[in-house]
């Protein structure tokens, strides 16, 4: 049985149409067998990325939110500072493998990246840049096995029904 993944897309400038990184990211999570519970696209405003997240983590139908765009040190890019208030717990291992695999193909520009994930109301909530290659290496590398309950020796996926123990 899959999760239920909500996708959200931060962009000033791109359409959903237009959107290579989250088309890419939807393709995996169906591949996967997971099921796209929404797909949106919202400005790189921090309110509009708050009221979003925050619809969907309130949602019990939403098991994991992902963002893309928005991570960067411009002036417009604010996602870590909208999302992280709403987290309830912090993955900092995932910031700090996501910018170690991202050295491979980057090298040190990876230390513009400012993603990260967390937990907010049981909801896994993850952070990316905006890139075709950040979410492919975000995907294949880390978020996929922690999404499978038979990646071992744990997994996010297991964990999914005790987070709000």
């Amino acid at each position: 049985m899959g999760l239920a993944i909500a996708l959200l897309t931060i962009s000033d400038t791109r359409t959903l149409a237009e959107d290579v990184s989250g088309d890419h990211l939807q393709r995996s999570i169906e591949q996967a067998g997971h099921r796209l519970q929404e797909r949106s696209l919202c400005a790189d405003d921090r309110y509009a990325i708050r009221a979003e997240l925050s619809r969907w983590i309130a949602d019990p139908g939403v098991d994991v939110v992902i963002t893309s765009g928005g991570t960067g040190l411009t002036g417009r890019d604010g996602t870590p500072e909208a999302v992280e208030p709403l987290l309830d717990k912090t993955i900092d291992g995932f910031g700090e493998l996501f910018r170690v695999l991202s050295f491979e193909s980057i090298g040190t520009s990876t230390l513009q990246s400012r993603c990260l994930a967390g937990v907010a109301n049981g909801t896994f909530v993850f952070v990316l840049p905006g890139s075709l290659d950040a979410v492919t290496t975000a995907w294949k590398r880390l978020i996929h096995a922690q999404l499978d309950a038979e990646t071992r020796p744990c997994n996010l996926a297991q964990l999914r029904q005790r987070l709000k123990e």
